[in-house]
């Protein structure tokens, strides 16, 4: 599938880093470093835009090294980017471990995987059909 995008940022394209990864590295597109405190957030901006299909949708999710390492993730992951969105493809990290950590200008802050999804149409009912699962949630089907 080939996208449309923009590139104002002085970073090569994102790109798979493995042939079979489905996530592209989004890059911070920044003047200077940004140090991120502890339970601080902030959006990053990438310098990218984006022209998706109808029915494509682009989801930010956070790098796993950046989260076990040092504890920063993408706040609203995954954040979804619609197909009719043309602004700059912004990241709201925040940071949930106890030291500061600096975002580097060029410095890979997020994922980028790109997805087919359905607009559904509702269906009002009075009952829905049983499961066995039924209503159980949050847990209710144990860890073990």
């Amino acid at each position: 599938m080939k996208i449309n995008i923009i590139n104002k940022s002085q970073h090569a394209l994102p790109s798979y880093e493995t042939l079979a990864s489905a996530g592209m590295d989004l890059r911070a597109n920044l003047e200077e470093s940004i140090e991120l405190a502890p339970m601080a957030r902030v959006i990053v901006k990438t310098g990218l835009f984006i022209e998706l299909p109808i029915g494509i949708e682009a989801q930010v999710r956070p790098r796993s090294g950046l989260a076990a390492k040092h504890g920063i993730t993408v706040l609203n992951a995954p954040g979804t980017i619609d197909a009719d969105y043309r602004g700059e493809i912004g990241v709201i990290l925040i940071n949930l471990s106890q030291e500061p950590f600096v975002i580097a200008n060029g410095e890979r802050i997020a994922q980028l995987v790109i997805a087919k999804h359905e607009r559904a149409e509702w269906n009002e009912v009075e009952i829905l059909s049983e499961t066995e699962r039924g209503a159980g949630g949050f847990g209710s089907t144990g860890v073990k």
